[in-house]
């Protein structure tokens, strides 16, 4: 249809201006807590319960009992309100490390050793070469023929020494001096050893002294000992210099390196023995020493190690194997692998990592990787496909604290990451797609295996305690102190990094914990995009004590509710009491599903909590009311509707439209959105289509807000009235939105007129 009249005529077009720009980056909650499993201080972003659960675990077991975290609670409902993603931290008291996994062994068992690796050998017979002692069984070689092995030989744990001082005193420390004191013969390596000392030009001068008698461990080669000057010689000595000695090796033990073999083309294999002339073991003549080779380091050597991204002692796994292939100290919680399909053709294998706690019979197989590789060319290498990438805490006692990515490439798995590749193979097929011989022995063999070697234990005791005790132990936090609480708050300031506009510490309260609740507020004011769900009291506080609490804080980013609530555990099934910021962040989550974040998330239509059994205590009309004008939230218990949020104030001081919970929440909607297209303009030219860019963006979202009851009205200024020659020169784009918050109805007042019969209704 054409777009213009050439003739009179009427030309009905369409503008569609409803388009709305793409919603920006969407934030959730953020939650920070001990859990039973999980990377420790590392903000973890979870999509669903069930992954939360895979990741970071839900009851803790203790002998046959069973209780959860509140962080796991409040996990549960925030997912259950609705909620789309959540960002975990953990924390912890003490130190943790992750497990790693036992040796993943190359299979080399039979073939040429590639050129280049080491060799071990066995010692087959023990020649006599003129001196005393045997030979280690170790030795060192590269795998080419005419290669050179480094072999040793042992004469017990006998040393010599050396001085490195000369025995003088202005020339007169001795008769005829000054002279050079010596060792001859050898020390033992015991503490209060003796030594046989000659002093250098005096004839027959061989005393035994102890050169030392002072701590309970023996000389090793490098150590230093001091023999005092008047315990030298056989006679009266002088006082002099006292003489330093080093310790060093029997000459005896270090021997040239010995060329093995020149007589082969081929490399060595597994089973060959090697003879060294006895020329060549330094001494005058002899038997010559023969070698077998019975295992190659390549072998032994770990072709790649896994790591759990979990930390915590739970995810030790090493133990012995029953019968029918299951772990001693395998768990649910923890994690064990297996090497299967091993191909030397192609360089491939697949790894399966399963629970802990399965067998051999009935696997759990978590997650499957196959066509993996050593060859960090190819698509399938092991660490590419699985991730390497781990995060270290670096500045943790500052104010900014970071996370120092190593590893090049991302983790795909839940459960572990490859923390290094010994046994790489590099353009593992020639060019005519043959497997090079150098490296077929580097496959790895088939087989499973466990994790060993994590640290860190949780109290589940204290933790267990406060569980079932309601949190009425003073100032406890779930086994942990609140300053374990301090680095992952500064941690998550870093609005750029992690972004959420919802956090919540459950198990911490402004009661006894006020340092840290104060930190956590200064953190969302100064991110300007998050509101703090915080808890103002322990279980078993007063109304008086709850005002108490919310008139020390003035924040229009931080609401507070009242009073506790029981629930049923999700993990275990119990009945559990548990604090308020354990259920609210689900109430917004379940109030943005429905509604929007400017709506109120309170009442009957969007504040009901479902899960909860019963409120801690009745509010009456009475005490609803004095919370309320107190700054804090009530959750009311009405008959027939449960226990329901009645309230939606923020804790800021000041009477304005910022004092409710819809208005901050509507302008973190606002600013984050606004703020996401501002990004965009960053080193753009300052000009009216870069000013009309941002009004073409900002404007329509606005509208959309507006007609979604957001707004009562707004307006946007981005132009030459604000952006004035000045302005533009100083390098700024300013832009002005005003903003008309719509107000909920939390007031209702019915009146109810009673007229006589015949009145006439007001019109």
């Amino acid at each position: 249809m054409a777009e213009t009249l050439i003739s009179p005529g009427v030309l009905a077009r369409e503008q569609d201006q409803s388009q709305i720009t793409a919603r920006p980056v969407q934030a959730g909650a953020a939650i920070i807590g001990p859990t039973v499993l999980g990377p420790v201080m590392r903000p973890t972003l979870i999509t669903s319960y069930s992954e939360y659960l895979a990741t970071f675990g839900g009851e803790i077991e203790i002998g046959d009992d069973e209780f959860s975290y509140f962080t796991s609670i409040s996990a549960f409902n925030y997912f259950q309100g609705g909620g789309n993603t959540l960002l975990v931290t953990r924390v912890v008291s003490g130190s943790f490390i992750p497990a790693v996994s036992t040796p993943i062994f190359n299979n080399n068992e039979s073939g040429d050793i590639p050129e280049g690796t080491n060799l071990l050998a066995s010692v087959i017979s023990s020649p006599d070469n003129g001196a005393a002692g045997a030979f280690n069984d170790l030795g060192d070689s590269s795998a080419g023929s005419g290669t050179k092995l480094n072999i040793t030989r042992t004469k017990g744990d006998e040393l010599l020494a050396a001085t490195n001082l000369d025995v003088t005193n202005g020339g007169s420390n001795l008769v005829g001096g000054p002279f050079t004191v010596g060792i001859t013969g050898s020390i033992s390596g015991t503490t209060g050893a003796t030594a046989q000392v000659t002093i250098d030009g005096v004839s027959g001068e061989v005393a035994s002294v102890v050169i030392d008698a002072v701590g309970n461990e023996g000389y090793v080669v490098g150590d230093t000992f001091t023999i005092p000057s008047g315990s030298i010689g056989g006679q009266a000595v002088p006082v002099g210099t006292d003489a330093v000695f080093t310790v060093l090796n029997d000459n005896i033990n270090t021997l040239t390196t010995a060329v093995v073999s020149t007589g082969s083309g081929a490399g060595y294999s597994i089973g060959d023995t090697i003879t060294v002339p006895a020329a060549n073991l330094g001494g005058a003549s002899g038997t010559d020493l023969v070698v077998k080779l019975v295992d190659a380091d390549i072998t032994d050597q770990v072709a790649f190690t896994l790591e759990t991204l979990s930390a915590g002692a739970l995810m030790n796994s090493d133990s012995a194997e029953s019968a029918k292939g299951a772990l001693a100290d395998g768990t649910s919680q923890n994690l064990r692998y297996e090497i299967t399909n091993p191909d030397t053709d192609s360089g491939t294998f697949s790894l399966l990592v399963r629970r802990g706690d399965d067998n051999t019979k009935s696997k759990r197989v978590l997650e499957t990787y196959t066509g993996l590789s050593l060859d960090p060319k190819s698509s399938g290498y092991i660490a590419r496909v699985i991730g390497d990438q781990t995060t270290e805490l670096r500045d943790e006692t500052t104010s900014e604290p970071y996370l120092q990515i190593t590893g090049n490439f991302p983790n795909s798995s839940r459960y572990i990451r490859v923390k290094s590749v010994n046994a790489k193979t590099p353009n593992y097929l020639d060019n005519d797609g043959e497997a090079k011989a150098k490296y077929t022995g580097s496959i790895p063999v088939a087989g499973s295996g466990s994790f060993k070697g994590a640290e860190g234990t949780i109290d589940p005791n204290t933790a267990k305690e406060m569980y079932e005790n309601a949190g009425k132990l003073a100032g406890a936090t779930q086994g942990l102190e609140d300053t374990n609480y301090t680095a992952a708050i500064n941690l998550l300031a870093n609005k750029d990094d992690f972004r959420y506009n919802v956090i919540s510490v459950p198990g911490l309260n402004s009661l006894d914990h006020a340092g840290t609740i104060n930190q956590l507020n200064s953190v969302v004011s100064s991110r300007g995009d998050a509101i703090a769900v915080i808890d103002l009291l322990p279980y078993g506080k007063t109304i008086a004590n709850a005002v108490a609490g919310a008139k020390a804080i003035d924040s229009s980013y931080a609401a507070a509710y009242w009073p506790w609530c029981q629930i049923s555990d999700p993990s275990t099934g119990q009945l559990a009491w548990v604090p308020a910021s354990t259920l609210i962040p689900g109430v917004y989550a379940s109030n943005d599903a429905t509604a929007e974040a400017w709506f109120a998330p309170a009442g009957i239509n969007r504040g009901g909590l479902g899960s909860v059994r019963q409120a801690e205590r009745k509010l009456t009309q009475s005490n609803r009311d004095t919370l309320y004008v107190g700054k804090v939230n009530p959750l009311a218990t009405f008959p027939g509707r449960g226990v329901v949020v009645f309230g939606q104030k923020t804790l800021q001081t000041q009477a304005s439209a910022l004092d409710r919970v819809n208005v901050r929440r509507l302008l973190i909607a606002l600013k984050n959105f606004i703020s996401q297209v501002a990004d965009n303009l960053v080193f753009e030219q300052n000009t009216a289509a870069t000013r009309n860019n941002f009004l073409g963006q900002v404007n329509p979202y606005l509208e959309s807000v507006q007609q979604r009851q957001g707004l009562f009205a707004f307006k946007v200024i981005m132009d030459d009235s604000n952006n004035t020659p000045d302005v533009i020169d100083r390098n700024e784009l300013i832009g002005q939105i005003f903003v008309q918050p719509t107000k909920t109805a939390e007031f209702i007042y019915l009146d109810f007129n009673i007229l006589p019969t015949g009145a006439t209704f007001p019109a």
